[in-house]
């Protein structure tokens, strides 16, 4: 294939998806490649193998209507699907393209709260956009993972990154979370050039993101726990919290501000409290001599 032929390998992992049942075809019985052939994806899509091959290959870089279109039905793309696919084939500048949540996801977070969670020295919070790129972040979600610093893409990370997996306790329920919030998050705006870019970018680069991101169905609500592995302060189970910020017309529409939390008294907050002394500046030694927070004599109260 060209180089940067993103088109084209969009093609291929889509077809890659699919059977010749799938498509109509007849089964023929245990096959070596992966899907469909190419040949059989330039048969139902009414094309030449010659032509189609020409596009996988990126040779042919201008599609017509008619073709893309018969792309889209050969190769059952869904909605947001196909306009990754065209997206790919004509990239659209964000900055021709009139939309407030587009421009939103894109933008600032509030500088009064990220001068707030700053001041917060047991919750890890930051502020993501639309597309769940990372806005800000304050020093505490910043030690708890690398794909928390701003201007990461929570997306990317969890999908591509080899980190993730080290991270995230329970990686497989994330991805399933990840693109179920996605889903939630973009609504019907499915044209956005940038959600087409990553849905491209993520449907050639990640086989577990092109399954679920083509099923039927995602679970929308799922466990409220993030639980997590960090190298300095070992397993934390900690609450989430993520709360929209903004409204419509304003420049944080579409933001959202996303804290963890641990339980008080918990050995998650003892160790999310030696994690903050650790981003103050103390050494992983002296942030260990931290003790667990008394609990309240209330709560001792309801102990068994």
């Amino acid at each position: 294939m060209q180089p940067g032929n993103q088109f084209g390998e969009f093609l291929r992992a889509r077809r890659e998806l699919l059977t010749p049942e799938d498509v109509g075809l007849p089964a023929t019985g245990r096959r070596r490649v992966q899907g469909l052939r190419r040949g059989e994806a330039a048969l139902v899509s009414g094309l030449s193998p010659e032509d189609y091959l020409r596009l996988e290959q990126g040779v042919e870089q201008n599609p017509t209507d008619d073709v893309l279109d018969a792309l889209t039905r050969a190769l059952k793309l869904d909605d947001d699907a196909a306009a990754a696919l065209r997206n790919l084939a004509r990239p659209t500048p964000l900055a021709n393209r009139e939309s407030t949540s587009a421009e939103a996801s894109h933008g600032e977070a509030p500088e009064g709260l990220v001068g707030l969670i700053d001041t917060w020295p047991n919750q890890a919070a930051w502020i993501e956009g639309r597309l769940t790129e990372v806005l800000a972040a304050n020093p505490l979600a910043r030690a708890l993972s690398p794909l928390l610093a701003p201007g990461t893409n929570l997306m990317r990370s969890v999908f591509l990154d080899p980190a993730a997996r080290e991270l995230y306790t329970r990686w497989d329920e994330m991805l399933v979370a990840t693109v179920a919030r996605l889903r939630t998050l973009i609504g019907p705006d499915i044209d956005d050039p940038a959600l087409a870019q990553l849905v491209g970018e993520l449907s050639v680069r990640s086989g577990e993101f092109r399954a679920l991101w083509g099923a039927a169905e995602l679970p929308t609500e799922g466990d409220t726990i993030t639980r997590l592995t960090h190298p300095q302060v070992g397993a934390l189970e900690l609450e989430t919290e993520r709360l929209a910020i903004g409204s419509p017309g304003e420049a944080s529409f579409g933001q959202f501000l996303v804290i963890l939390h641990a339980q008080a008294g918990s050995d998650s907050e003892t160790a999310l409290r030696r994690l903050s002394a650790i981003a103050s500046g103390k050494s992983p030694a002296e942030a260990k001599r931290i003790l667990p927070a008394p609990v309240p004599i209330e709560s001792k109260r309801r102990l068994p």
